[in-house]
């Protein structure tokens, strides 16, 4: 398997050369930019390549593969990446987490902010990273490509800047994926046809490596060795497409000092829940003296929804550098394995505890600033539906139905042309209407019995907002085919998440709990199963932007919307034109 012979990772301040997931594309000229300015060139050649995960001598699997993963200082930081596209499906890439202040066009969900690059052809990310540090990642953002097309990207702090926490001996990025044996893009295509859902995955990986628990992958683990007594800052990234997962190391204690590139008061935990989407970073302290033990390093998924899921775990081993007095020469015994104890699959229980320990540093040099005053509510129920099944055709979902997913009974439409080419030109008739739903069309238990008529309304429909505007939503998970855990990812903003509980809403009641002054400020959060969560933003940033679930499966079925955020009066609070390599549809 293609993985078991990368060279080790390399983590510098002028370069990060990680596994985007089984290529390694390394980039020289990022040795060279230390001295060389503010603005960093990549190129990305997407190819695909071929590599065998649960070996066996039936299957080879062909998949798109890239990689090049960049480390950055806090600041501002100019990007300039040069995506070439070599495989035969439409490409985009979408730089999860980065702000994208003013720069909408480089933003890359597939025909919201951008066409796709065709193949054979190319386009520029042309972008600015302004005020954050912290882990983030990229990712491929057209159907189902980001199975395997993604990577890291690491803002550190400003040089000679220290971390709010103690300094790290080392950092190891941890990016967690999922693999199928058999081409994803035929088989979600084949799923929309039938309106059936997909196969789950037949793995889930860990630095691209899927570990012993699978056969024939013993030697296809990922290893982390350790030094006694030092702390190790680890950089976990949920890159999977369809499962949140909890995370463990057997006997050691882990300390979250981060998530979604945003402090957070430091907390100890056994278990760490990351979700698609999400990013946390956590402090591993190694033990005084080197224990006779190896450790297992585990994640599996958490899972609430009513359909089937790999339940299967990726593990790694965390290993102890042995002492010099122990001669080389002597046999190296068995070290016994310590396997971590992790949350039944269905826990949400312990996921609401472990979501409610999240709080923001907020201090004078990382301040919480939660808009405390709101100018527009919105309440969004999320979940599950049907559509009808088109005529002279038979469908796979429940009664001869296709499953579909949907905001306020709204599935989305995608168009054929990218949204914010329409904003920009004023050409959005016949594009998009502005008048998505404030509030579900009518008024049900959420969380209870479902109304008879679970058919959900289709349409290319988004919200438009003045400059500025102060946003409340709360979304509100339904029990519509059953309830299930939800993370919604928002582009071009980070929000606060200022209250979440389980049952329904109350409008009247719940508010006043809201935390106000040290909410997590984050880019993706779970929609907890059978409840809900209030999210506050700031929409100070024109464009278009894309929300939508981070379960691939449900974004396919048309959980998503977006936000057409109007241009300010100032310069700098105007979406400029696009480049002129923008491509076209």
């Amino acid at each position: 398997m293609g993985p078991s012979n990368f060279p080790p990772l390399a983590f510098v301040r002028t370069m990060v050369v990680v596994l985007a997931m089984f290529a390694v594309l390394v980039l020289p000229e990022l040795a060279l930019a230390k001295h060389a300015g503010i603005t960093r060139h990549y190129k990305f050649n997407v190819h695909a390549k071929c590599y065998k995960i649960v070996p066996n001598k039936e299957h080879r699997d062909c998949q798109r593969a890239v990689s090049g993963a960049s480390n950055h200082c806090e600041g501002r930081r100019s990007l300039l990446i040069k995506v070439v596209n070599h495989v035969k499906y439409n490409v985009t890439l979408h730089w999860h987490g980065i702000r994208q202040l003013q720069s909408g066009w480089a933003d890359g969900p597939a025909y919201v902010t951008q066409c796709p690059i065709q193949t054979g052809q190319s386009y520029v990310y042309n972008f600015t990273i302004t005020g954050q540090r912290g882990t983030l990642f990229w990712h491929a953002h057209i159907s189902w490509l980001r199975v395997t097309l993604y990577g890291p990207i690491v803002i550190l702090p400003k040089k000679h800047a220290s971390y709010p926490f103690p300094q790290p001996f080392k950092e190891v990025p941890i990016i967690f994926g999922e693999w199928w044996k058999t081409d994803t893009e035929t088989m979600i295509s084949q799923a929309l046809q039938t309106g059936a859902a997909p196969n789950v995955s037949d793995a889930y990986t860990m630095n691209g490596l899927p570990g012993p628990s699978y056969n024939c992958s013993a030697k296809d683990t990922f290893k982390l060795q350790v030094k006694p007594g030092k702390t190790y800052l680890l950089r976990m990234i949920n890159a999977a497409l369809n499962d949140e997962l909890f995370f463990s190391i057997g006997n050691h204690t882990l300390t979250v000092v981060e998530t979604d590139a945003v402090y957070v008061k430091p907390f100890k935990t056994k278990v760490v829940l990351i979700t698609p989407g999400q990013t946390t970073n956590v402090l591993l302290k190694a033990k005084s003296k080197a224990p006779n033990a190896n450790f297992l390093i585990a994640a599996r998924p958490y899972a609430t929804g009513p359909a089937s899921f790999d339940n299967t775990t990726t593990t790694g081993i965390l290993k102890y550098e042995q002492p010099s007095s122990v001669s080389k020469n002597k046999t190296k015994k068995l070290l016994p394995l310590l396997k971590p104890a992790l949350p039944r699959f269905n826990d949400t229980n312990f996921a609401m505890k472990y979501c409610k320990q999240i709080r923001s540093l907020a201090t004078a040099k990382f301040p919480a600033q939660v808009p405390k005053k709101v100018g527009r509510r919105f309440f969004f129920t999320v979940g599950l539906g049907l559509s009808p099944c088109p005529q002279n055709q038979t469908c796979q979902g429940p009664n001869n139905t296709k499953l579909k997913a949907s905001i306020n009974n709204v599935s989305f439409v995608q168009p054929n042309v990218a949204l914010l080419q329409a904003h920009f030109f004023n050409k959005s008739k016949g594009v998009y209407t502005t008048d998505f739903p404030a509030n579900p069309p009518f008024k049900f238990n959420y969380t209870g019995t479902p109304p008879k008529n679970i058919m959900v309304s289709s349409g290319t429909k988004v919200v438009a907002l003045p400059f500025n505007s102060r946003v409340e939503v709360v979304m509100q998970d339904t029990s519509i085919i059953g309830a299930e855990s939800h993370p919604l990812h928002l582009h071009g903003f980070n929000f606060f998440v200022v209250g979440q509980g389980i049952g329904n809403f109350d409008p009247n009641k719940d508010p006043a709990k809201f935390n106000l002054v040290d909410p997590p400020e984050r880019n993706t959060v779970g929609v907890p199963s059978g409840g809900w969560v209030a999210i506050r933003f700031l929409a100070d940033n024109p464009g278009v932007w894309f929300m939508h679930c981070h379960l691939e499966v449900h974004t396919s079925w048309g959980l998503k919307m977006a936000w057409v955020v109007m241009d300010g009066k100032r310069p700098n609070q105007k979406l400029p034109p696009p480049p002129s390599d923008l491509p076209k549809c």
